[in-house]
């Protein structure tokens, strides 16, 4: 049996039957818990919800856990390694639609996107105070830094360059690119829009702190969360120590209703679908059918973490 576990849109849920035929692939919705299937499943198509180390024990026909994107941060990969489980993700599938939404959250950010439509909607488009318009701004000009060189990093510096920006980068190694290297320190201190483009591990898990950012700049993340101080950043933007923030991902998801980061009107947010676009969805589907044909033929897997 091959599960999917997520909350398909009607366009997401015609492309798994037309991908994997009609019938193929099971729909649990995200927020169901999988017990009742747990024994006959065979392959998970991982979206969000975690995957456990005692689901993974409970599956005892589990052969593998798909990952519908990269970050298998959710995924006990452990307790699969343990249990002969095989973990794939699928780097690239979207990296095109992850670099145009942080392209986007840059631009809302600068431009008070939000702000402006909500007056605008009330009818007090025209009637801001002036001052308002003071705090917006241009990428041309700006230095923006790239945490991490990844697929989605590649595609996005291009364009901040062809719109003016100076694109600075850092990682675990330099590149051989035309961007500047820079330690993250100094990027994280120098850059006027710091964007996340790094998968979370012990080592990054709270590496970047917005009040070590310079006064008047903008955090982009469209990465994981927990990445960020939350409380820090709450704080950065709360005193304007930064401009702005663009949140596709939070330190906890779904967000809390209570979460400090709903209260202000700096925080462009979203709810973690910088990612998700029929195209990519579209694109992962098809890795992830060619990993359950080569899973059910003996052949070697996609792109396999564990």
């Amino acid at each position: 049996m091959i599960v999917l576990h997520a909350r398909p849109s009607p366009g997401f849920h015609e492309a798994v039957d037309r991908i994997f035929g009609p019938g193929v692939v099971t729909h649990v919705d995200e927020a169901a818990p999988l017990d009742e299937v747990a024994g006959e499943i065979t392959a998970l198509l991982h979206v969000l919800t975690p995957v456990t180390g005692d689901f993974i024990a409970s599956a005892s026909k589990l052969k593998l856990i798909q990952k519908l994107g990269v970050g298998v941060n959710t995924i006990a990969l452990e307790a699969a390694r343990d249990h002969g489980v095989a973990v794939c993700n699928m780097p690239g599938t979207n990296s095109q639609a992850v670099a145009e939404m942080a392209l986007s959250l840059m631009m809302a950010v600068l431009r008070r996107t939000c702000f402006f439509d909500a007056r605008t909607r009330e009818g007090e488009g025209w009637t801001a105070d002036p001052s308002e318009l003071d705090s917006v701004g241009e990428i041309a000009g700006r230095t923006v830094g790239l945490v991490g060189l990844g697929n989605s990093a590649q595609r996005l510096a291009p364009v901040l360059e062809v719109l003016g920006a100076k694109v600075v980068y850092t990682a675990r190694s330099q590149r051989d690119v035309s961007y500047d290297y820079w330690p993250l320190d100094r990027l994280i201190a120098e850059a006027d829009i710091v964007s996340l483009h790094i998968p979370l591990t012990d080592e990054t898990r709270a590496s970047i702190d917005p009040l070590a950012m310079k006064t008047g700049a903008v955090l982009v993340n469209t990465a994981r969360g927990e990445l960020v101080d939350e409380a820090r950043l709450v704080e950065a933007l709360a005193s304007g120590h930064l401009l702005g923030a663009g949140l596709d991902v939070f330190a906890e998801e779904p967000l809390p209703r209570d979460n400090a980061l709903l209260g202000l009107p700096n925080a462009v947010l979203a709810p973690h679908i910088a990612w998700l676009t029929p195209e990519t969805l579209v694109r992962s589907l098809s890795v992830a059918k060619e990993n359950c044909r080569r899973l059910a033929a003996g052949e070697a897997l996609l792109h396999q973490v564990v």
